[in-house]
C-alpha cells in the first residue's frame, strides 16, 4: 500500500514538473516574441513613422520662396483665363481656360495655407495679379529671377482689348510663355525645396503645364 502511494505520489510530482517546465518555456517563448514585436512597432515609428512626418513638415527658404512666388504667377494666369470665356472664339482655347482654372485655383489655396501655418506673408490678392507685387517688372523677358514668365500691365491691356482670333492667338502666345516661366519656378523647387508636399506639388505642375505648353503651340500653329 505504502509502495502504491509513493509511486503514486511520484508520479505527480513528476508531472507537475513536467507541466510547470512547459509553463515556463511557453512564458519564456512568449517573452521572447513580444519583444521582438514590440522591437519591430517600437522601432517603425522611430526609424519611419517620425522621421517621415518631421522631413514632410520642414521646409525652407526656397519653399517660402516657390509659395509666395507661384501665387501671384498662378493668379495672373487666372486673370488671363478669366477672359477667355467672353473673348475667345476657339472652342479649345475655351475649353483650355477653363482647366488651367480649375487647377491652378486650389493651388493658390493650397500655397497661401503654407505660408499662414508657417507664420509667412501670403502675397495680397487686391488689384490685379500683376500688381500683387510692386516694385516687380513682369513682363515675360525682364521678369525678376524667380518670377519668369509674368506679363506687365501693357501686355494684360491688350489681352483684355483683344477678341476673337486675335485673342486666341495672344491668349495661347502669352500663356506659352506665362506656363513656361511656371516650369523653371517648379523646376528650381523640385531641386532644392524640402518640404515634401511643395516639391510634389511642383512636380505636377511640371508635369500638367508642359503637356499644356504643347497642346498651346499646336493650337497656334493651326489658327
Amino acid at each position: 500500500m505504502r509502495n502504491t502511494r509513493t509511486l503514486t505520489r511520484r508520479a505527480l510530482l513528476g508531472a507537475a514538473s513536467v507541466t510547470a517546465a512547459l509553463v515556463l518555456a511557453a512564458c519564456g517563448g512568449g517573452e521572447e516574441n513580444t519583444g521582438e514585436a514590440g522591437g519591430g512597432s517600437g522601432s517603425a515609428p522611430a526609424s519611419t513613422g517620425a522621421p517621415a512626418d518631421a522631413t514632410a513638415g520642414a521646409h525652407n527658404a526656397q519653399d517660402v520662396a516657390f509659395a509666395q512666388g507661384m501665387i501671384p504667377h498662378h493668379r495672373q494666369a487666372l486673370e488671363m483665363a478669366g477672359l477667355a470665356a467672353g473673348r475667345a472664339s476657339s472652342a479649345q482655347v475655351k475649353d483650355l481656360a477653363a482647366r488651367i482654372e480649375k487647377a491652378q485655383d486650389p493651388e493658390i489655396r493650397t500655397m497661401s495655407g503654407w505660408l499662414t501655418a508657417w507664420g509667412e506673408d501670403v502675397p495680397a490678392a487686391s488689384g490685379s495679379a500683376s500688381e500683387s507685387m510692386p516694385g516687380m517688372d513682369h513682363s515675360a523677358g525682364s521678369g525678376m529671377p524667380g518670377m519668369p514668365g509674368m506679363m506687365d500691365a501693357a501686355d494684360m491691356d491688350a489681352l483684355e482689348a483683344a477678341s476673337g482670333a486675335d485673342f486666341d492667338t495672344m491668349f495661347l502666345t502669352m500663356m506659352i510663355d506665362h506656363h513656361k516661366g511656371a516650369v523653371d519656378m517648379a523646376t528650381t523647387e523640385k531641386n532644392k525645396g524640402a518640404y515634401r508636399a511643395a516639391t510634389s506639388m511642383a512636380d505636377a505642375i511640371i508635369t500638367a503645364q508642359t503637356a499644356e505648353i504643347a497642346e498651346m503651340t499646336k493650337l497656334l500653329d493651326k489658327s
